[in-house]
């Protein structure tokens, strides 16, 4: 058997474990949601210039990583989840309004593209918010960690300060929609 795929099909379905789940369970769909978000941001960490966004970066996807965990762990209520802190919600809160205090943003929306990361951080936010609503599909009947719910909620706020604090560091003035 190989590594990478079997050679016998999956017949719509997944693998988690030793269970073999449909592929449309709100439990894969989450997982997929989350996976894409942690590939996307490993996009924007591998085009990402400074070292200082590279780490906040990488933080987030092992932190992605607890989550998927604790999704997954979810189908086997017998195995406990890794702990996910409420420290790592209040870390983050900290972050967003230290980018806030520095760049002073105007209320509105962006146009997204001004900067490149800048718009990666934009459009890894909108991956953020659909694994935000996947995971809690699957969640909200389960025993959870109230902090890891909270943690998807503020990442899109995360990623949407890191972009606008990014085109600010790049000294890029960024418009707002005209709507006309």
């Amino acid at each position: 058997m190989g590594l990478f795929y079997t050679g016998r099909g999956d017949k719509g379905k997944s693998s988690i474990g030793k269970k073999k789940i449909p592929k449309d369970h709100p439990a894969l769909v989450a997982l997929g949601d989350l996976d894409e978000l942690n590939s996307l941001l490993g996009l924007v960490r591998a085009a990402a210039k400074r070292k200082a966004l590279r780490q906040k970066i990488q933080t987030v996807q092992q932190n992605l990583f607890t989550i998927q965990a604790n999704v997954a762990w979810n189908l086997y209520p017998k195995f406990k989840a890794p702990p996910f802190s409420e420290e790592k919600v209040r870390m983050m809160e900290k972050a967003i309004e230290t980018m806030e205090t520095a760049i002073r943003p105007k209320r509105g929306f962006v146009v997204a593209g001004a900067d490149e990361i800048a718009a990666w951080l934009d459009y890894a936010r909108t991956v953020a918010r659909r694994a935000e609503r996947s995971t809690f599909v699957f969640l909200k009947q389960k025993k959870i960690s109230p902090s890891l719910l909270t943690y998807l909620n503020r990442l899109s706020s995360y990623l949407y300060a890191l972009a606008r604090f990014e085109a600010h560091k790049a000294k890029i003035k960024e418009s707002n929609p005209t709507y006309r």
